[in-house]
């Protein structure tokens, strides 16, 4: 008697849940990528910048330069742990998203249409990770992770 082993077939299901992963790691990683660069832009330049004067969430631009920048490499460092299909990657990366939402929010007067490019960007991460179930999820390689 000869014990075959053979690979675990993937189904549909899994390959989706797969690419929802990997386009949910993609997505927050140009959403970091681009706020880094936008939180450059507030720190270094800040008239690129609409200016406002009655807007109850006044901050400095040089202070939203740095949430900006902080954000987005955190959100990069997030996206490198998705592509290994991590948990922790998943529920720090619907954080993240999160708060980027909410910072391109407060920073709608500064920068308006890129905000709003921002918070679209950042929704579509949010529904990617949090419609892939855990045990379906496969990391980029194909095999399913066991364990955390």
């Amino acid at each position: 008697m000869t014990a075959s082993h053979s690979a675990p077939e993937t189904t549909a299901k899994q390959q989706w849940a797969g690419g929802l992963t990997i386009f949910g790691a993609v997505m927050l990683m140009i959403a970091g990528v681009l706020d880094i660069f936008r939180g450059i832009m507030g720190i270094a330049q800040d008239d690129v910048f609409v200016t406002t004067r009655n807007y109850v969430f006044q901050f400095d631009l040089t202070g939203w330069g740095w949430v900006h920048l902080i954000l987005g490499a955190v959100a990069v460092i997030v996206s490198l742990g998705l592509f290994q299909a991590a948990l922790w990657a998943r529920i720090a990366g619907v954080t993240i998203a999160a708060l980027i939402i909410i910072a391109n929010f407060l920073s709608l007067p500064y920068y308006p249409v890129w905000s709003v490019v921002m918070i679209a960007m950042s929704g579509f991460v949010i529904w990617a990770l949090c419609v892939v179930q855990r045990e379906a999820s496969p990391d980029m390689f194909g095999s399913r992770r066991g364990g955390m």
